[in-house]
C-alpha cells in the first residue's frame, strides 16, 4: 500500500530458551497437543496473471482473516507470518490493542529437499543452504480487532475474508466472550474455511494445554466448524509455525473467480497520501483500499463509488455517488496494470484528498458506472434471530425486535444504524441513518444494544 506506516509499536521479543521451571521449552510446547490431521492437499501454485511478474508472486490470491478474543495473539501471529506489525495507528500503539483492520501480505514457500511440515516457511531463502525457496502461494492477512467495543469493525472485515484463523489463548478458559461472538460472525458471513490456532502453549503446562484443547473441541461441537483443525503454537516464540502453514495450505484453497463478471470492489479503507505542506503541483488524488470480489479493474478505468460521499441535507444524511478515474493500482506492495479478485488492493484515484481522508469512503462499493447495486436509505429485512445474545458475559435470551428500536446493521464493509419503523409477520422495515449500497438479497448482520455495548443477535436478508 502506498500509505506510510508507523514504526512497530513494540520491538520483537527475542526468543530465549526458558528453564524447565519457567515453562515448557520449544520442543515441549510443540508436543503439548497434536493438531488434527488434515487432508494432504496443498494449494496449487498460482498461475501467472497480469499481477504476476516473472516467477515472483505479486497479487495475493485470497484474504485470510485473523479473529478471536482481545489479546489472544492475532497481531503477533500476523507479524510472525508476514514480518509486519499491523498496529500502526497512534491510538493502537497507546492502548496496545488493534482498533482498525490491519493488513499484511505473506508468501508461503517450500524448502527444496525437505519433507513434512519442515518444508514450509515464509522465508524466501533457506538459512541452511543459502538457496532460494520455491514460492507456493501469496495471501493477504486481515487482522481484526478483538475488543468487544470494536465488533462493528470486525464484522466489516469479515465481508472481505475468504477464510479465517480463530486464535484461542491456551492460558485462558475457552470460550471467551468475543471468541464466541467472532465465530458466530464468521458463520453469518458465510465463511466455511476455518483453522483454529491454540496460541501461547509455551506459557502453560502440558496438562493445562491438553485441558484447553478439550475445551476448544467442546466449544466447536455442534457448529459448522466442528471438524476444523486445531493447531497448537506459540506465535511469540515461533513454535509450530511450519505445521500451521501446512494446515493453511490444505484448508485455504483459493476460490474460483469469474474474471468476465462486472467488477465489484468492497472498500475497507480510504486515505490521503499527501504530506503536510505539500505544494499544489505535488498533490495526489485519494486512495481507496479493499478487496475486489469479482471482475477485473484496469489502470485508466472510469469507476463509480457508491454510496460515495455522505452529506447532510435538510437534517438527513444523503448519498452522493462519485465518479473518477483509476490512475494507479497497487497489490502485494507493487504497482500493476490490472487486478483480479483475491487479496487486498489499493486503487489510486483523481479524487480530492479531502473526500477520502480518515476512511470517509469505507463501506462503499466500487465498479463500472451504472453497474453497481442500488443505494438504500431504508429496506425490508427478513430477520433470523439467535436464541441467545452472543458476546455478553451473561446468558441472555434474544427477545423479538420492537418498534422504534435502534439497531446496528452491517452489510459488505459498511456499518450503519437502523431504526425499526414497521414490523410485519417475519419481516422488519428499517430506516437507515447512513445510506448503504448492497444487492437485493444481501445478508445483513443485526446487533442490538445490551447494556452499554451492541451485541450480535442475528442477521437479515434484504427483501425490498
Amino acid at each position: 500500500m502506498p500509505e506510510k506506516t508507523a514504526k512497530k509499536a513494540a520491538k520483537k521479543v527475542p526468543i530465549k530458551k526458558t528453564s524447565k521451571k519457567a515453562g515448557a521449552s520449544k520442543k515441549q510446547a510443540a508436543k503439548t497437543v497434536k493438531p488434527k490431521k488434515v487432508a494432504q492437499k496443498t494449494a496449487a501454485p498460482v498461475t501467472k496473471t497480469s499481477a504476476t511478474k516473472g516467477d515472483t508472486l505479486v497479487q495475493p490470491v485470497m484474504n485470510i482473516g485473523l479473529v478471536g478474543h482481545v489479546d489472544h495473539g492475532k497481531t503477533t501471529l500476523t507479524e510472525r507470518l508476514s514480518g509486519k506489525w499491523t498496529d500502526t495507528h497512534s491510538e493502537e500503539i497507546k492502548r496496545g490493542i488493534t482498533i482498525r483492520l490491519g493488513y499484511a501480505d505473506c508468501v508461503f514457500y517450500r524448502i527444496p529437499g525437505k519433507t513434512g511440515p519442515e518444508q514450509y516457511t515464509t522465508k524466501a531463502m533457506d538459512a541452511e543452504t543459502k538457496r532460494a525457496n520455491e514460492a507456493i502461494i501469496k495471501v493477504s492477512f486481515v487482522d481484526a480487532p478483538g475488543h468487544e467495543s470494536l465488533m462493528a469493525t470486525m464484522l466489516s472485515g469479515a465481508t472481505i475474508m475468504d477464510g479465517a484463523i480463530l486464535l484461542i489463548a491456551a492460558n485462558e478458559a475457552c470460550p471467551q466472550p468475543q471468541t464466541r461472538e467472532h465465530l458466530m460472525a464468521l458463520e453469518i458471513a458465510g465463511i466455511t474455511k476455518l483453522v483454529v490456532v491454540q496460541n501461547k502453549v509455551d506459557v502453560v503446562s502440558s496438562e493445562r494445554a491438553q485441558h484447553n484443547h478439550q475445551q476448544i473441541k467442546e466449544f466447536l461441537k455442534g457448529t459448522p466448524y466442528e471438524e476444523a483443525p486445531i493447531v497448537p503454537i506459540s506465535a511469540q516464540r515461533g513454535v509450530n509455525i511450519d505445521v500451521l502453514i501446512e494446515t493453511m495450505l490444505a484448508v485455504f484453497i483459493p476460490p474460483e473467480r469469474d474474471p468476465r463478471a462486472e467488477p465489484m470492489m468492497v472498500v475497507a479503507r480510504s486515505f490521503d497520501i499527501n504530506k503536510p505542506g505539500a505544494k499544489a503541483k505535488q498533490l495526489q488524488g485519494g486512495v481507496i483500499g479493499g478487496a475486489l470480489k469479482a471482475g477485473v479493474l484496469k489502470n485508466g478505468d472510469t469507476i463509480e463509488i457508491r454510496p460515495g460521499r455522505i452529506v447532510e441535507e435538510a437534517n438527513k444524511l444523503k448519498a452522493k455517488p462519485l465518479t473518477t478515474t483509476i490512475r494507479g493500482l497497487v497489490t502485494g506492495g507493487q504497482k500493476v496494470e490490472q487486478v483480479t479478485p483475491g487479496g487486498s488492493i489499493a486503487v489510486m484515484t483523481l479524487l480530492d484528498h479531502a473526500i477520502v481522508k480518515g476512511d470517509l469512503l469505507t463501506g462503499s462499493v466500487v465498479g463500472h458506472p451504472g453497474k453497481l447495486p442500488p443505494i438504500w436509505d431504508e429496506f425490508l429485512l427478513e430477520p433470523t434471530l439467535l436464541e441467545r445474545v452472543v458476546g455478553s458475559q451473561q446468558d441472555l435470551k434474544v427477545n423479538p425486535l420492537t418498534p422504534n428500536e435502534i439497531l446496528m446493521l452491517n452489510v459488505n464493509s459498511a456499518a450503519t444504524v437502523g431504526i425499526v419503523t414497521d414490523l410485519k409477520k417475519g419481516r422488519v422495515r428499517c430506516r437507515l441513518k447512513k445510506p448503504i449500497c448492497a444487492t437485493l438479497g444481501s445478508r445483513v448482520t443485526i446487533s442490538r444494544r445490551v447494556g452499554n455495548r451492541f451485541r450480535l443477535i442475528g442477521y437479515g436478508v434484504i427483501k425490498e
